[in-house]
């Protein structure tokens, strides 16, 4: 797990990256929540999905936005945290320039991000956004949505209320050329404290099932 330090539109970005073992094997990109509200790239789930990533082959970067951590500059409300993340990701295709495939992963604050990011890249053909602030922003940029992808939430979630991200799911599902998957984690609040396991099981399973995985072709990272 390498640290690493690229180059940001506001200074060096901090943050981890796992290589992959194939050259061709597929790039994901792990957002954090808000920096404002302790969000970093080691937050559990940010964590987790990293390895949930790396597990199966990924060559996979998180990293802290702007003014987190050793990253530099300072919160932008989203336009400069954008631009972070667009700068991660030329990163990443530059040191593993063979992938076939780039994923986006975030957690509220960063899945309201990765969701303008793949609208942008359209390398990106596969998300897992985890509770997406519908709530909170505008997510009226998906118009259309350009790539299939996994939404997951938890029903006892007090900061984004399920029916914000009910409706964001169905405005999505009405889009034609691609498919989004929507679950629901009962009981699960918007920090899935007592729920990880639940949903990096969840969210895994929907990764091999797009890539056509199994255990037995997960890598050992240890």
């Amino acid at each position: 797990m390498p640290e690493v330090i690229f180059n940001g539109p506001a200074g060096r970005l901090e943050g981890r990256f796992h290589p992959a073992r194939k050259r061709n094997a597929p790039i994901a990109l792990v957002l954090h929540l808000h920096p404002q509200f302790g969000g970093t790239m080691n937050n559990q789930i940010v964590y987790q999905m990293y390895y949930m990533f790396a597990r199966r082959g990924f060559a996979v970067l998180r990293f802290n936005f702007r003014g987190v951590g050793r990253s530099q500059g300072t919160f932008d409300h989203g336009q400069g945290e954008l631009s972070d993340a667009a700068a991660a990701l030329d990163w990443v295709q530059t040191v593993h320039t063979d992938a076939r495939a780039c994923w986006i992963a975030g957690f509220s604050f960063g899945a309201w991000i990765g969701m303008q990011l793949l609208m942008r890249r359209p390398e990106v053909e596969g998300f897992i956004s985890v509770a997406p602030p519908a709530n909170l922003h505008d997510f009226s940029f998906l118009a259309p949505c350009p790539s299939s992808g996994l939404i997951v939430h938890g029903d006892n979630d007090k900061v984004v209320p399920q029916k914000d991200v009910q409706t964001l799911v169905d405005k999505l599902k009405t889009q034609k050329g691609i498919v989004i998957d929507h679950e629901t984690i009962p009981g699960a609040n918007h920090f899935f404290e007592n729920d990880m396991d639940d949903l990096i099981d969840r969210c895994g399973t929907y990764v091999d099932g797009r890539l056509g995985l199994t255990p037995a072709d997960y890598v050992d990272i240890d």
